[in-house]
């Protein structure tokens, strides 16, 4: 007889491989679900995205009901109350069900002798879950950040935090890039209507596109054929400010995972593209991507800080710098973001991001266009980094983005909108 697989123990220990030992659930979740029935496979990353996104209210529930944290062998028994408890505050799968399945997760995790107190747990939550609730939401916990992130965002946004903060706990819209290379937005968006989809168009951005609903890619109109690609309307605003033309040799630096570097090519098929990135595994879908629209990229492996190494003394008419960042402008996509960043982490990636832009202003054009860009919503990352380089170059002159006391444009996240995202439009005289 064919053993079931447990979806609650496998949530749990996914969900402690993220916390505890700092791993990305976008590396994590896929190899996870291979492990699961097609069917089950939604439900898993439903339970790992919730758990994460809640994790200081399921945290402050579990220190109300416990008398001791467990530690070191125990902590996934610790996850696995956890996934029980978002399952009976978040979800309509029934109690009896959760309490069966979360409760069996210990068996599975080779703790069969935490059954009594898993279910002991679950249940006492569900006799005072009223009052619980009640006094949760009178707790920090119940803004869903690391005090950290919250204290940031309070002195930046004194205004905002709060509409920031809220954006970041809910689940993302789904948004599209229609490939104008074959079709106007308006004919696939009537395309995308005759499948009984609903779409809106974007007031600003003219290649994007919010469905009504999400739905798996393989039910949208030429997906397979490259006529529409997932990408988050803020991104998109990246290439509507670099402004490619054809011909031109345009760098995308920071490439992977590619979504840019086809915007480029769609808005500009002549134009000669070297993409370029880091992360060797990252690069693949650099090439995946290219291969899905039929388009060709010179596509290299290399660090932004070095590009001596990889850019062969080649001088770029645009150059486009996704720089590495917090992402703290798309935690509402990657809730683990809360959990895998460090306070510390904001001084080192500036300096990063510094060596980067200093690294790569050389092989501009005289005239050309570096769009610096970040999914990050924090100043130090953004626009102090652009006052510092305007400061510090006297051949560069800030465009379209802001002005030298206020420079670039910060999109911060939107329910139905786009992602928190930077953008400062630099030209060298």
């Amino acid at each position: 007889m064919k053993k079931t697989v447990n979806i609650r123990s496998l949530a749990a220990q996914t969900i402690e491989q993220v916390v505890e030992q700092g791993q990305s659930l976008s590396q994590v979740l896929p190899t996870v679900q291979l492990k699961v029935p097609e069917k089950d496979r939604a439900l898993l990353q439903a339970l790992c995205f919730g758990v994460l996104r809640t994790l200081p209210q399921l945290e402050w529930f579990v220190q109300q009901l416990m008398s001791r944290p467990m530690t070191g062998k125990q902590r996934t028994v610790h996850y696995l109350i956890m996934v029980g408890l978002y399952q009976l505050l978040y979800t309509r799968i029934p109690a009896h069900a959760t309490l069966a399945e979360t409760v069996e997760g210990a068996v599975v995790i080779k703790r069969p002798a935490f059954k009594g107190l898993i279910n002991g747990v679950l249940r006492q939550f569900q006799r005072q879950q009223e009052t619980l609730q009640a006094s949760a939401a009178k707790d920090e916990s119940h803004y869903l950040h690391p005090q950290w992130l919250l204290q940031r965002l309070r002195k930046a946004y004194p205004n905002q935090w709060q509409a920031i903060v809220d954006a970041n706990n809910q689940q993302p819209p789904m948004w599209l890039r229609v490939n104008s290379q074959h079709h106007s937005r308006e004919e696939w968006l009537k395309l995308l209507e005759e499948t009984g989809l609903n779409g809106t168009a974007h007031p600003q951005y003219p290649d994007a596109v919010l469905l009504e609903t999400p739905v798996p890619v393989q039910i949208l109109p030429g997906f397979d054929k490259g006529w529409v690609t997932v990408q988050d309307a803020s991104a998109q605003g990246c290439v509507d400010l670099l402004a490619p033309q054809n011909g031109e040799f345009i760098l995308d630096l920071c490439a992977a995972p590619g979504g840019k570097t086809t915007h480029i090519l769609e808005r500009a098929p002549t134009a000669k593209v070297m993409a370029v990135d880091v992360d060797t595994q990252r690069i693949k879908r650099v090439h995946e991507n290219l291969e899905r629209l039929g388009m060709q990229a010179d596509v290299k492996q290399g660090d932004g800080r070095f590009p001596e190494q990889w850019c062969d003394g080649a001088q770029f008419d645009r150059i486009l710098l996704d720089a590495p960042c917090s992402a703290t402008g798309v935690i509402r996509r990657h809730p683990d973001i809360k959990w895998l960043r460090r306070d510390r982490d904001i001084a080192e990636l500036a300096s990063l991001q510094k060596e980067i832009l200093e690294a790569v202003w050389p092989y501009l054009k005289s005239g050309g266009t570096l769009l610096y860009a970040t999914c990050s919503v924090l100043p130090e990352e953004n626009k102090d980094q652009i006052s510092l380089f305007l400061s510090q170059h006297n051949n560069a002159t800030l465009v379209e983005t802001g002005d030298i006391k206020n420079p670039g444009l910060q999109n911060l996240p939107v329910s139905t909108g786009g992602d928190g995202f930077f953008y400062a439009k630099l030209i060298k005289r």
